[in-house]
């Protein structure tokens, strides 16, 4: 620890500030500096595409609160762009040279493009600021038609508030709903969406939009054209590893690490949030990148131990990952990796009343479990999870 004097946090949202917390914790005292792309402090982002865009909360309830005692510079509005590790060096956007012994990467993930949708072109709109989800349900006020594009967890969830607030939505989108949590999930949240009077268009793409300047439909890849006076694309998101590019470090979908957080080509170095992507022993060594909140809190944390104690057996990072979304008036949660498995059990509640457990096989090893509306019965199999894969015992598919 005496030769980490300066420690840079490269990323001001949730797993940044979980690092530099836990950097104190552990008993850190030399200069702590954490430099951000966003001009907020930090603050939470689960409830942008629900609570934020319904009117049920403001922009102040969002925020994280950073304890006075923290005892570090915050330099906002002002991303990274470059990594020289020679020097140790952070170069930024506004030309500062921020000099470090141990470095904590954690900028996170942007959502994704689609070419014929600019975001840039009034009437198209993407959601991962605090700023896009106000400007996004100052736009849904006046109930507009809406076209999502994507249904993955940001597209069911603006898809669910827009439909609260009286808008007509449909949603373009190539994979099935929430298909990251199985087919089970899959299957009921696409008939839940179609209930609540969205139309979907499953296994389509946009290839053009109408109207100009703004928008007045999008148009399909089978010539089905979709009137709108909004469009918002949610098709998943990227880590933010642009400003890594030459630096040195492995980078391949995120930063990739060992099993301890630790960056792979450099030393006191580490990654956490949705812009690392390391080995969870936990499952098989099997390389994870995870976009949700839990993973952003425990990594953050995890990553600081190992860059001031270094990557042994006492500093691996092995979760159980969990995420949840609220959703079409019920909540989903998932315990485990559902995309390792190969089969899902309905071991309680069932699919019609669409109030269930599933657990998640992989052969005859447990790899997850998911639920609507059932939280507390995942316990379980988050305990069963953690103390390591077990065997299906006698559960048919």
């Amino acid at each position: 620890m005496t030769e980490l004097r300066r420690i840079l946090v490269v990323g001001g949202s949730l797993a940044g500030l979980r690092a530099a917390e836990g950097l104190r914790r552990e008993g850190y005292e030399g200069e702590l500096s954490i430099l951000s792309g966003e001009r907020q402090m930090p603050y939470d982002r689960p409830p942008l595409s629900k609570e934020v865009l319904t009117g049920e909360m403001e922009a102040d309830a969002v925020r994280l609160v950073v304890a006075e005692d923290l005892g570090a510079e915050w330099i906002l509005d002002d991303p990274a762009v470059e990594l020289d590790l020679g020097r140790r060096v952070v170069r930024s956007r506004g030309g500062r040279d921020l000099r470090f012994d141990g470095l904590v990467i954690a900028t996170g993930s942007t959502p994704r493009r689609l070419r014929p949708l600019d975001v840039a072109r009034p009437g198209i709109c993407e959601l991962r600021t605090l700023d896009d989800a106000l400007e996004l349900r100052q736009a849904l006020a006046a109930r507009p038609r809406v076209v999502i594009v994507g249904c993955g967890f940001i597209g069911v969830e603006v898809a669910s508030a827009a439909r609260a607030l009286g808008s007509e939505v449909s949603i373009v989108s190539i994979d099935p709903p929430l298909i990251v949590g199985g087919a089970l999930v899959s299957g009921v949240c696409a008939q839940m969406l179609a209930d609540s009077g969205a139309r979907l268009a499953l296994g389509r793409q946009v290839v053009a939009v109408e109207g100009e300047p703004g928008v007045e439909a999008v148009v399909l890849d089978d010539g089905t054209r979709l009137e709108a006076d909004l469009v918002v694309v949610a098709v998943g998101a990227r880590p933010v590893t642009d400003w890594l590019e030459g630096s040195g470090l492995v980078v391949e979908d995120g930063v990739v690490c060992d099993a301890c957080c630790a960056a792979l080509g450099a030393e006191r170095i580490v990654a956490a949030g949705d812009v690392s992507r390391w080995p969870n022993l936990l499952f098989d060594a099997t390389p994870m990148r995870i976009e949700h909140w839990t993973n952003a809190v425990e990594q953050g944390m995890a990553a600081a131990r190992t860059l001031l104690r270094g990557s042994d057996a006492q500093t691996a990072y092995a979760p159980v990952p969990s995420f949840w979304s609220d959703h079409l008036g019920t909540r989903l949660q998932t315990v485990g990796v559902p995309r390792l498995a190969d089969r899902s059990v309905v071991v309680e509640g069932s699919l019609a009343e669409r109030r269930f457990v599933a657990a998640a096989y992989q052969g005859d090893q447990l790899v997850a479990a998911v639920t609507y509306g059932m939280a507390r019965a995942l316990v379980p199999y988050r305990i069963k999870l953690a103390d390591g894969r077990v065997p299906a015992s006698g559960a048919t598919a």
